[in-house]
């Protein structure tokens, strides 16, 4: 028996592949919902139904609530998954669906709108016992003089940023006294016209931090626990480009500690599903910055490491269900990495839509592909650039670099430009191979190299 009749995929391309792949080996039926220019996509040909939801762009389809909440009435489904990205993380929806009278596969609608306020997340971690960037602890005012003040506490450089922010937006560094008010005023206006939010808050700017975020896994019984840490530091504009498990150079015992400390800040809020705590690390300590209520486009690469399908966890704990995993159950083994597969330019990082004339899976040991293009597919203007993550696994990390260094290399995609280029320059560069760099590592590296081929 399944744990729900039929589940609505309200979202596109390879995540939307991986959940109906999830449900289908559940027992469960599929609704895939898409848009007038993704009615090719492969998920869509798989599912048991689809319903086209508007035209192709994003706020008049996969952004278009009253349109899934119609669609998941008239096909008879019971809940909804709305992935990464869209909808994910957006409490309104998660509230719509539940009004409805259907099931969220997610946190409760509190909850993702309690972490998506960068002010009230803080102060929720820091009540929680969850070590956070010295800041503001609340929103900036409008008193200069107080302003400054607090500036002067926490000492420069500090990072003015938008409270309803993400994704790299509505953040401003300040090096100096002279620079700050304007920098407030800055970030507010851009906060209200980009969020809606003009709420701004101050934090210290670590200048040299890695991205380490925790995976942790709660259900509506209390139980909760970490799936360990993953090293997100190779960015490029505050975007993530490669992605692995184990981070090096953390502890056993850092990873139980600050693991320890997110689930117990889960059981604190009331937190249900898959979610992330992601933090900066600077100097051996972890200083949170911001929780994901969603799955991450990261996951596979805990899923190698542990052995657990976090998609299956979702949908279970979305259905009531207890945790299939106590902490004692959670073993990590070997090291996995994720190259993100764009379609773009990759020296410009222009994006490069149009037909794919050929495609080829690379495979082996350890390899995983999660992509939802084929030959002859049409990848859309209209979305995200990313058509795919390719995962390397090995017994260790020099294992899995050897491993992603001959997939890349055997992978075949023509008719576009994409950054895989990219991810073979970044496997042989010196300073990723020694590991441990910060988040600006890859930035500067991609700056030097475009100077010397001038």
């Amino acid at each position: 028996m399944a744990v729900f009749e039929k589940v609505v995929i309200a979202n596109r391309g390879e995540i939307a592949l991986r959940i109906l792949r999830a449900c289908h080996a559940m027992g469960i039926k599929t609704v895939a919902l898409h848009s007038t220019v993704d009615r090719n996509l492969k998920h869509v040909g798989m599912a048991d139904e689809s319903v086209c939801i508007g035209p192709a762009p994003g706020t008049d389809s996969y952004l278009n609530v009253p349109a899934i909440i119609a669609a998941t009435e008239v096909t008879d489904a019971v809940a909804v998954h709305p992935g990464y990205g869209f909808l994910a993380e957006n409490a309104d929806f998660a509230e719509r669906v539940e009004e409805s009278g259907f099931v969220f596969i997610g946190p409760k609608p509190e909850t993702i709108r309690l972490m998506g306020d960068k002010v009230s997340a803080i102060k929720a971690m820091k009540a929680a016992g969850v070590p956070c960037v010295p800041g503001s602890d609340g929103p900036l005012g409008e008193d200069a003089a107080e302003c400054i003040r607090i500036a002067r506490d926490i000492g420069y450089p500090v990072i003015i940023k938008a409270a309803g922010g993400g994704g790299g937006r509505g953040m401003r560094v300040v090096h100096t006294e002279a620079h700050l008010m304007n920098a407030i005023a800055m970030t507010r206006q851009e906060a209200g016209t980009a969020f809606g939010d003009s709420t701004v808050y101050m934090e210290k700017y670590l200048e040299n931090p890695r991205h380490i975020e925790i995976q942790v896994m709660a259900d509506r019984h209390g139980n909760a626990i970490h799936l360990g840490e993953r090293d997100c530091s190779m960015q490029r504009r505050h975007q993530k480009v490669l992605e692995e498990a184990p981070a090096p150079g953390i502890s056993e015992d850092q990873r139980k500690r600050i693991g320890s400390v997110c689930v117990e800040a889960c059981k604190r809020i009331g937190y249900r599903g898959a979610g992330t705590f992601e933090f900066l690390y600077d100097d051996g300590r972890f200083y949170f910055i911001e929780m994901n209520t969603r799955i991450q486009v990261e996951h596979p690469v805990t899923e190698r490491i542990t052995g657990v399908d976090l998609i299956k966890e979702q949908i279970l704990m979305a259905a009531g269900e207890p945790l299939s995993y106590a902490q004692k159950d959670i073993r990590f083994q070997g090291h996995a990495i994720e190259c993100r597969i764009n379609a773009e330019d990759p020296e410009t990082f222009m994006p490069c839509p149009g037909s794919v004339d050929a495609f080829h899976a690379p495979g082996g040991p350890g390899v995983r592909v999660d992509t939802h293009i084929y030959d002859g597919y049409r990848i859309p203007p209209n979305y995200d650039s990313m058509i795919g993550k390719l995962i390397g696994y090995g017994e260790n990390r020099d294992v899995a670099i050897a491993r992603l260094r001959v997939a890349l290399d055997e992978m075949v995609l023509r008719g576009v430009k994409t950054n895989v280029p990219l991810h073979q320059w970044i496997l042989r560069d010196r300073g990723f191979l020694e590991s441990g760099q910060n988040i600006h590592y890859l930035e500067k590296r991609i700056e030097e190299r475009a100077g010397q081929s001038k």
